[in-house]
């Protein structure tokens, strides 16, 4: 495994170069944050010290490493582990994530995958955003409406005030989840989308210099109860390649006021036409 992640450049997986690399390929800890294990870990399988990983965790290094079919074969099956199917990202949520998303009432929550999809949410995000249980599937990826749209009332992603950060964020996201599943067609199919039909994310793609700050704070402009400032917290599931995103309002504030009266009104009111 060392001499193939010495051979992957940081680019070739979304990764920021930076200024103090001597040598070639990723670090340990970066292939090992790849692969969604720990750098303990990973360094001990390479070093032949760890007990046998599981087919996940070979599937992880798979992608991380960037295996061909017949590389991937090989090393399921130096370790024992006869390969399962080529798995792409998953959409399935587990029952407890559900379970704790409409338990945060006071809380706008959404479960995305590593395509940027929105696979769960709970009825206050509905409100908030909008509701996704009105939408077929391919409108409920956000990275797609952030470059493709449709920006309903001039909306661009629900108004928020951090729409280039995102788009800046969500390119380079995505070129770090194309390295993971090389070769799944839904990944390929949504990248040559954004490609072909926008200027901007093809820009971003090209560059592999998409950066960007993770805003802990931002604003919705929502079209009922207009501009509803929260706290932006992130959650990584990461035996399923998926994030929590929770929206928080300050208590007290008239953002919380704007929160509450959603949850009240839900998504009754809501102009969701394309």
């Amino acid at each position: 495994m060392r001499s193939r992640r010495e051979r992957i450049g940081p680019a070739e997986v979304g990764l920021p170069a930076g200024q103090r690399r001597r040598t070639p390929g990723l670090r340990r800890e970066e292939a090992a944050q790849l692969a969604f294990i720990s750098t303990e870990y990973y360094t001990r399988l390479e070093q032949a010290r760890g007990p046998r990983p599981s087919r996940e965790v070979l599937d992880g290094l798979s992608r991380a490493l960037r295996l061909s079919d017949a590389e991937r074969d090989h090393l399921h099956h130096l370790a024992g582990v006869p390969p399962g199917p080529l798995p792409g990202p998953s959409r399935q949520v587990r029952q407890s994530i559900i379970d704790l998303l409409r338990r945060l009432p006071q809380a706008a929550a959404i479960v995305t995958s590593a395509m940027y999809e929105v696979i769960a949410w709970n009825d206050l995000a509905a409100a908030l955003m909008e509701d996704f249980s009105a939408l077929p599937r391919r409108d409920r990826n956000l990275v797609r409406r952030v470059f493709l749209g449709p920006h309903p009332q001039g909306r661009r992603l629900y108004g928020v005030s951090d729409v280039d950060e995102f788009a800046r964020r969500s390119a380079r996201g995505l070129r770090a989840t194309a390295a993971r599943y090389p070769g799944d067609p839904e990944v390929t199919r949504l990248v040559n989308e954004l490609r072909a039909g926008s200027e901007e994310f093809a820009r971003l793609w090209e560059s592999h210099d998409v950066c960007a700050k993770t805003t802990q704070r931002k604003t919705f402009q929502h079209p009922l109860v207009g501009p509803v400032t929260v706290n932006c917290d992130v959650l990584d599931i990461t035996d399923r390649d998926q994030q929590v995103v929770i929206y928080t309002a300050a208590p007290g504030s008239a953002s919380e006021e704007a929160l509450r009266l959603l949850s009240v009104i839900g998504t009754q009111d809501m102009d969701v036409a394309h």
